[in-house]
């Protein structure tokens, strides 16, 4: 019952928080289409589903990936609150800018602050390390696959955030792309 608190518990204010914050954006200048975000987005909420349902655990699917201990349980439960952490942490950042979908707000900036800092992808990174950490505490093959979804999506959504972000700011943001990590921050030498 406890492991349920310790789980569900960060994925819960990372939806709360996400939904207040929604409703404190500026308004929206450019945004992709239809079909580019519905796609992605398809794409997401199976892979979410994926993770959280124990429905998607039929066949190979709901078998163990490797023998479950006390350690891995809570490796699990750590990446997940440091997953949702920085998730959070990089929507303060962007504040009024944030969209759901990939878009360019009226007066937008490019954010180079907090984990913007050496990361371009933060949010997703962090919500890719919390589905990791989240398939490592269920320990089952559709936790798995559905990191695996989940990561291919962000994938294509920061591939194609990228291109709007280079047309939008040129040059700052190819310095900027320069300076940090797609997913994963950016080894720099001092």
């Amino acid at each position: 019952m406890t492991w349920n608190y310790l789980i569900d518990t960060p994925w819960i204010v990372f939806c709360v928080y996400w939904t207040i914050g929604a409703l404190r954006t500026r308004r929206t200048a450019k945004r992709e289409s239809f079909a580019a975000r519905y796609g992605v987005m398809a794409m997401e909420v199976v892979g979410f589903y994926v993770l959280m349902s124990g429905d998607a655990a039929i066949g190979v699917l709901g078998r163990r990936v490797i023998p479950r201990t006390f350690e891995l349980r809570v490796a699990g439960v750590v990446l997940i609150w440091a997953g949702i952490a920085l998730a959070l942490w990089a929507r303060w950042h962007l504040g009024q800018y944030w969209s759901g979908r990939i878009t360019i707000k009226e007066g937008h900036k490019l954010i180079r602050t907090g984990p913007y800092g050496r990361l371009r992808h933060p949010i997703y990174s962090g919500l890719i390390l919390a589905a990791a950490g989240t398939a490592i505490e269920i320990d089952r093959w559709h936790g798995v696959a559905a990191v695996c979804i989940i990561l291919l999506g962000f994938l294509i959504k920061g591939k194609r955030e990228e291109a709007l972000l280079t047309k939008e700011f040129g040059a700052e943001f190819e310095e900027h792309r320069k300076m940090t990590g797609f997913l994963l921050p950016k080894l720099r030498s001092s």
